[in-house]
């Protein structure tokens, strides 16, 4: 080939700055396109003028980096990590005291990470920055583009991005749109495509709280935490909740869940904020003085949550879409990251193996014809996964704010964790571990999950007319010494409504 490929990426975050590190790896000139500053300068506004909920990065984002052909991007992301093992749920007792209850995400001691999205998405950048073939282009804003002549025309805004600038006409040929929920690239695609499109805003907004660090001594950097620094904690309040995931320096980045119509009560009595924690969330408050919870009430945002479901993700060769672009879901099962990265290593093992297919053909033509293939592919391939990981993280707000609280719940989730622990000839997994712990596609595991239902439904059935084996496991259970036949023999019981003598 005269000349490598021209590849465009819209959006610099995290899924825009792995898809140009795989296209910069493979030998395209790249040029990366983005409508904010510089993400790591601190002065860099948000685009929603607030931190945005911290990232809980698992198996699938790990292992697209893992495949980025960067040597040193997983150890640079992991150096500002922190491992959750799982959820500490915070409620008070019948007595009115604070009681924590961790549950752990995987029986097999697997953790997911905690990551401060700003920090990930400049230690990405850094590592982009040292490649010879990638450009920058901050302040930059896509207005149109026309897919089939492969020109785009953005405008230049500035550093301050208060007046219109310059318009830049820009050929290639090949573009990425990961330019978030909002995003221009899909607008611009739905020109060229007959695309499905469906969005819905739930009836909850989020608001951003922090815990701060404790003051302790250098030498004592686990002190810093005020809660445990290795879970995900969640307050449930049944239709809405409040949660904390961990940051490095100590402190905790916090998001109120709530519906609309409770944050407009809210914001007409700001003053019955730390009341209604009080009620709700208890021991918010000693974590969070009143005053600061009532100041960030007032001064953070309270923002929408949105879903977006599309296809295709492509036209020709000549554009795709990835991660929130095409794909935007609710924060519940903490895929959206990983999913967007996934997006990307998926996109290019596609694009390789149609290049492998016909590795002696490299002129323009050629490779634009294997491109077109490929894309096509991968939006047949892709869209049912992006729907049920979609349809997963709304079904995972029910069980965050109210369901880790239920009987039901704990019993399925202790006898799932029970077969894959005791008898993994099964192959039985949880629905959470195959999809933070696992590549398996995710309508793969909506289909497995649903199997693995189906046959606990009928157990249950089956056992609700063996009158004997309950009497028995009552016996277990009441006067039983541990073990894991007592352990199931309480789960079992407790469905039934059976009360301890």
């Amino acid at each position: 080939m005269s000349k490598p490929q021209k590849v465009v990426v819209v959006g610099a975050g995290p899924v825009g700055s792995l898809a140009a590190l795989y296209s910069a790896q493979r030998g395209y000139e790249v040029h990366i396109y983005e409508l904010r500053s510089d993400l790591r300068d601190p002065s860099t506004v948000p685009l929603n003028f607030t931190k945005s909920i911290n990232l809980a990065l698992s198996e699938r984002g790990i292992n697209a980096m893992r495949h980025s052909g960067s040597s040193k991007l997983l150890d640079h992301v992991f150096s500002t990590t922190l491992p959750m093992e799982g959820r500490m749920i915070h409620t008070k007792g019948s007595k009115g005291e604070l009681e924590e209850e961790p549950q752990s995400y995987d029986i097999h001691g697997r953790t997911v990470f905690a990551v401060d999205r700003a920090d990930l998405n400049g230690r990405m950048l850094d590592i982009l920055e040292e490649a010879p073939n990638v450009t920058f282009h901050f302040n930059h804003k896509l207005l149109t583009a026309d897919f089939k002549k492969c020109v785009a025309y953005f405008e230049n805004r500035g550093p301050d991005q208060t007046d219109p600038g310059s318009t830049v006409n820009v050929d290639f040929d090949f573009m990425m749109g990961a330019d978030g929920a909002h995003s221009a690239a899909r607008n611009q695609l739905m020109r060229f495509v007959r695309m499905d499109y469906q969005q819905q805003y739930i009836d909850t907004l989020w608001c951003e709280f922090q815990i701060q660090a404790k003051e302790v001594k250098p030498d004592n950097s686990m002190g810093r935490f005020r809660i445990s620094p290795n879970h995900l904690h969640i307050w449930p309040g049944g239709k809405f909740m409040f949660i904390a995931i961990p940051c490095s320096d100590g402190s905790f980045t916090c998001t109120l869940f709530l519906p609309a119509a409770e944050f407009a009560l809210l914001e007409l009595n700001p003053t019955g904020l730390p009341g209604f924690f009080d009620q709700n969330f208890p021991g918010v408050t000693e974590l969070i003085p009143p005053d600061k919870l009532m100041d960030s009430f007032d001064t953070n945002p309270h923002l929408p949550l949105i879903t977006i479901k599309c296809t295709p993700y492509h036209y020709s060769s000549s554009v795709v879409l990835l991660g929130d672009a095409a794909h935007a879901m609710v924060p519940f099962y903490g895929q959206g990251m990983n999913a967007g990265l996934e997006d990307v290593r998926m996109l290019f093992s596609i694009i390789d193996k149609y290049a492998e297919k016909d590795f002696e053909n490299t002129d323009h033509d050629s490779v634009a014809h294997q491109r077109a293939s490929a894309l096509e592919e991968y939006s047949e391939l892709r869209t049912p996964d992006a729907h049920a990981i979609n349809d997963l993280a709304l079904q995972n707000y029910e069980e965050m704010r109210a369901g880790v609280l239920s009987p039901t719940y704990r019993f399925r989730k202790w006898l799932e964790e029970s077969l894959s622990a005791h008898f993994p000839s099964l192959g039985w997994h949880t629905k959470y571990s195959r999809v933070s712990f696992s590549n398996e596609r995710y309508s793969e595991v909506v289909a497995k999950s649903e199997r693995q239902g189906r046959i606990l439904t009928r157990g249950v059935i089956t056992t609700l007319f063996s009158p004997v084996l309950i009497a028995g496991m009552t016996v277990v259970w009441k006067y039983g010494r541990g073990g894991i036949l007592n352990g199931a023999a309480k789960n079992l019981v407790g469905l039934f409504g059976i009360r301890r003598g």
